[in-house]
């Protein structure tokens, strides 16, 4: 007698992603796995009386999305604390502080952060505006990409950031006429300030932590790689592990300090380990900056406004001889190792030191990855499939808007601006391609991003494509997103296609992506969510 099954979809398109993409109808789930796939007939004898029946009713039934490179904990962090995420300008910006400020009397920091660079002139913006509305508390404001702060002049006395505060080597401090502080931190120079910013609580931690999950979640997000894991963090998601809160399956990025060097490893070593969903697993290293504050490491200097050569290439947080070290110590202890590149410059040095890891060590299967890849030079396409490097997108960057048109491309010049955003070359090249948003830096949800990866073209923003030649097939997107993200986490055996004996981690969305036209892939939501054929966000739609 057929044992009958804890769950059933039926009457949906099901997209299974898997080896030969077999086009199905019908998902059967008995113990957190999936034991059956194809049609409807097939399906309907493991329905029992107490299975629980999905009609899909012509909705679609995917694998669900794994983010590669995300930073839920931060992100809920910030929607807890002063969120500027859903302001649209600087003028909302500012009220959004004022309201907090009201609302938080008590607050002895004012933290938070979310604002965008493209709404104030030069990407930066004045102390003089937070002195406006609170000029008694300390203000500390992180960047929507996470690679500056707006602080108040409070803030600024209180660390004892003046006009002779020099700039640290890893960032630089936004200065007024006569050398004082303006208002805007770059990379490093953020520390000067935040570091006496008061550290979250352990329930803070986990109040962030359980809001990230909800987000990710109600996009359909069933795993992802926590690209930025310090002690703090760790200690968050082991508590929620342990204490079954951690319905995701997660691989921590384990941060390294790039003011030591290997001496940390040891430490490092120490904290790698699992608990219930949780794998710390990963090391996660910063090269370099980014594009529009002319920290991204390049392989030939910025422009300036009339576009004459600046001298400054950006910078290389990482000294790259040291950084080949480090990756194959890294390499030959275990661990997958997690690059943030953003100029050509930190993407080949990535190349390169995941290159003399391989020749010290031999080849593995640790599934080394460099994240974001805004500019690659075209020399450096063919080396990611040549090292077995996945590339880790954020697809979301690949279009024109404000941040684009008006900081970045100006700056870069026309031939290395036709190298950003390379998706479709490294496709063509053999490179395994995975996804990520960035969260909070971008949207978390990844129908956004496949829809620019597919189009190039953010809705709302510029239609025109942006690179066009670089689009991905509507296969390639979503597999990046199920299926490449999942091999980067090691968890392809487990998940990323709808397969008979793979965990039920399964995605409902309300129209079949494949049907509609690619201009309206943007539309598509998430109406409910499943971890292990455990219901963990659904939509009053559904």
């Amino acid at each position: 007698m057929t044992t009958p099954a804890d769950l059933v979809f039926l009457g949906g398109p099901v997209h299974t992603l898997g080896p030969g993409r077999t086009a199905a109808t019908a998902v059967a789930v008995r113990d957190g796995r999936i034991v059956a796939v194809g049609a409807n007939p097939d399906v309907r004898p493991l329905i029992g009386r107490a299975t629980e029946v999905v009609d899909l009713a012509g909705r679609a039934l995917l694998p669900g999305f794994q983010d590669a490179h995300v930073h839920p904990v931060l992100a809920g962090l910030s929607m807890i604390r002063c969120d500027l995420h859903d302001a649209r300008d600087a003028d909302e910006a500012v009220a959004a502080v004022r309201a907090y400020a009201e609302a938080n009397p008590g607050a002895e920091w004012i933290s938070g952060g979310g604002w965008s660079m493209e709404w104030f002139p030069g990407g930066t913006p004045s102390r003089h505006l937070l002195d406006a509305v609170v000029p008694d508390r300390p203000v500390h404001l992180i960047n929507r990409d996470g690679h500056g702060a707006w602080v108040n002049t409070r803030a600024l006395k209180l660390s004892g950031v003046d006009a002779g505060t020099p700039d640290p080597a890893d960032g630089r401090i936004e200065r007024e006429a006569d050398g004082s502080p303006q208002g805007t931190l770059h990379e490093g120079a953020s520390d000067l300030v935040g570091r006496h910013v008061p550290e979250p609580t352990a329930d803070m931690m986990q109040r962030a932590l359980r809001a990230g999950q909800r987000r990710l979640h109600s996009a359909g997000v069933t795993a992802w790689q926590d690209a930025m894991v310090n002690p703090k963090v760790q200690s968050a998601y082991l508590a929620a592990a342990e204490s079954g809160l951690l319905t995701a399956r997660v691989v921590g990025a384990l941060w390294w300090d790039r003011d030591r060097g290997e001496e940390q490893i040891p430490e490092l070593l120490a904290r790698r380990g699992e608990a219930g969903r949780f794998r710390a697993t990963s090391v996660k290293i910063m090269q370099d900056g980014v594009a529009e504050n002319f920290t991204a490491a390049m392989t030939s200097s910025y422009l300036d406004g009339c576009g004459c050569r600046t001298g400054n290439q950006g910078i290389s947080f990482v000294d790259p001889e040291k950084l080949r070290g480090y990756v194959t110590r890294l390499d030959a202890e275990g661990f997958q190792v997690h690059v943030h590149a953003v100029g050509d410059r930190a993407a080949r040095e990535a190349l390169d030191a995941f290159e003399a890891a391989r020749a010290a060590n031999g080849a593995n299967d640790h599934r080394h990855h460099i994240a974001h890849l805004q500019v690659v030079h075209p020399d450096d396409v063919p080396r990611f499939a040549a090292l077995g490097i996945t590339a880790n997108m954020q697809p979301l960057w690949a279009a024109h808007e404000p941040q684009m048109d008006e900081l970045t491309i100006p700056f870069l010049g026309p031939e290395r601006a036709a190298w950003q955003y390379p998706f479709g070359d490294l496709a063509r090249a053999g490179a395994s391609l995975a996804a990520g948003s960035d969260w909070p830096v971008s949207s978390p949800d990844p129908f956004l991003g496949i829809h620019v990866a597919v189009n190039r073209w953010v809705p709302g923003e510029r239609a025109e494509a942006f690179l066009p030649e670089q689009r991905l097939t509507l296969a390639a997107a979503l597999a990046a997103y199920t299926i490449g993200a999942a091999r980067v986490n090691h968890l392809d055996t487990e998940t990323g296609t709808i397969e008979q004996g793979k965990l039920a981690d399964l995605v409902v969305t309300d129209r079949d992506p494949y049907a509609i036209p690619a201009g309206e892939l943007a539309e598509t939501s998430v109406l409910a969510t499943y971890v292990e054929g455990r219901l963990v966000h659904t939509d009053p739609a559904f």
